[in-house]
């Protein structure tokens, strides 16, 4: 149970991590951002490299396992391909965003999840983020169908995605995540697929997941439910070692409460750091 939580926790804030990446570096460039007003490149850990000349333009982005963190340290690369002629700016731009051995590898335990595949995002606002102090919401969703998660104990699974990224300014870039996926009677999906188990399960964000620029890019907040065939694990984000809600801890770790309940009655309670 804890396994099956653990991974969709530390992939979901990786990708939305990558994420966050993605649009810093479009934004950078005025080719792709159609605006002179650009942001500064904020990738630390990562080169990039920029072909305006083909079509689609591309943007290459190369992490070099440098270590930025102190809670994981990255390698592989993300290729993001826009059509000449769109602006990222305008309300309906799209993207392709492509993972290429993308690794990532957590410090405290060193466990790592390699991840290939690609995504589509889109502008659906329209707007840029340094507009956000005056501007108001601007709203990017973000769906895959393709995404291939390979595990540390050797085991390769495809994840579907589907979730919806609101940035909004509280003295900095506020990012809340939410699930636009339906099944069912089941709404708020983010992901779903196959687990490591090789059993299906789905993902849906109960509470937006938030992600704070003032606390280093880092989650603040949310409620994440897993559901499998065997059990519903749900997870809470933006905790002390005590599980009580807290405050940006700076360099320390943020914590989250994991709660499992098994089709058979059994239970798991537990708090873990991110």
């Amino acid at each position: 149970m804890a396994t099956q939580a653990d991974d969709e926790s530390m992939l979901s804030g990786e990708m939305d991590d990558a994420a966050k990446d993605v649009t810093m570096v479009i934004e950078s460039d005025n080719s792709f951002s159609g605006n002179n007003a650009v942001l500064e490149r904020m990738v630390c850990d990562a080169t990039i490299a920029v072909n305006k000349d083909s079509d689609p333009m591309t943007m290459t982005i190369t992490y070099d396992s440098a270590s930025c963190s102190a809670a994981r340290l990255r390698s592989g690369v993300i290729v993001v391909s826009m059509a000449k002629g769109t602006e990222w700016k305008n309300a309906g731009a799209t993207v392709m965003v492509t993972y290429h051995d993308l690794k990532i590898t957590r410090t405290n335990d060193k466990k790592s999840v390699l991840i290939n595949g690609s995504h589509i995002y889109t502008n659906v606002s329209g707007k840029l983020l340094y507009q956000l102090p005056i501007s108001g919401p601007i709203v990017h969703t973000i769906l895959s169908s393709n995404m291939s998660i390979s595990f540390d104990n050797g085991t390769a699974r495809t994840w579907n995605v589907s979730k919806k990224h609101t940035f909004t300014y509280d003295g900095g870039i506020v990012l809340s995540v939410s699930g636009m996926h339906t099944e069912g009677n089941v709404t708020d999906i983010a992901a779903w697929g196959m687990n490591r188990f090789n059993n299906s399960f789905t993902t849906v964000i109960s509470t937006p997941v938030v992600v704070k620029q003032t606390c280093n890019f880092r989650i603040t907040g949310g409620v994440v439910v897993h559901t499998t065939t065997a059990y519903t694990a749900t997870v809470t984000f933006g905790l002390d070692a005590t599980g009580a809600v807290t405050g940006c801890p700076g360099e320390g770790h943020y914590y989250y409460h994991l709660n499992c309940t098994t089709k058979k009655g059994e239970s798991l309670s537990i708090v873990l750091p991110y």
